[in-house]
């Protein structure tokens, strides 16, 4: 592994302003020529694990002005999990070192509309794409008893629980926040003007 193992605070700033870099259109690009490409050959320490939906709108390194070995990224359809999902994330914690697990959702999710067209009693949907929706579904319905309407409550919802299950489902992850050594939290990021807004965390100090 390549360098030391960072602070919780300190791995959620160094994203948080990458982030500032790129919707201020000043991006810095580091640790993206062939002297990082040189260090990262004996191994890496990601500074944070990055599980993200898979639209092509949300390439993590570009929207966090991070480069090589920086970011150890696990993407899906709507951000849903399964067990391949679970160990990557868990690999990255707890075999790679980081201190930071971020679930980044965005408006305009294909997955949780489809999800709510299809609890309003839309045409299902074929072979994989169904588990998928069925997936979210849950986050859906926990929206709509909560009575929300806006495209921005259901993704905070599904965020939410999002971050919850790998909670729930992971002891690696329930361990490394209950010990202060690691976080999981949701942002919610916004294609108009690419900034990303903090919607839940479970470990952050406050």
């Amino acid at each position: 592994m390549t360098g030391d193992r960072v602070a919780v605070s300190v791995a959620l700033e160094m994203l948080l302003a990458g982030n500032r870099r790129f919707t201020a259109g000043t991006p810095e690009h580091p640790n993206q020529d062939a002297v990082r490409r040189a260090e990262v050959v004996p191994g890496q320490s990601p500074f944070a694990v990055l599980f993200g939906c898979s639209d092509s709108r949300l390439a993590a390194e570009i929207i966090f002005d991070r480069g090589l070995g920086d970011l150890f990224v696990v993407r899906t359809a709507g951000h849903v999990m399964g067990p391949e999902v679970l160990g990557s994330i868990e690999y990255g914690v707890s075999v790679l070192g980081s201190p930071l697990v971020v679930v980044l959702g965005h408006d305009s999710c294909g997955a949780v509309a489809a999800a709510r067209a299809a609890v309003q009693g839309g045409a299902p949907a074929t072979g994989y794409v169904r588990d998928v929706i069925e997936r979210v579904t849950p986050s859906v319905l926990a929206a709509r008893a909560a009575g929300c309407t806006e495209d921005a409550d259901y993704i905070d919802t599904h965020l939410r629980h999002t971050v919850d299950l790998l909670i729930e489902r992971s002891r690696v992850l329930a361990d490394a926040v209950e010990a202060g050594s690691a976080a999981v939290l949701g942002l919610s990021y916004r294609l108009a003007d690419g900034t990303a807004r903090l919607v839940t965390a479970r470990g952050l100090d406050g």
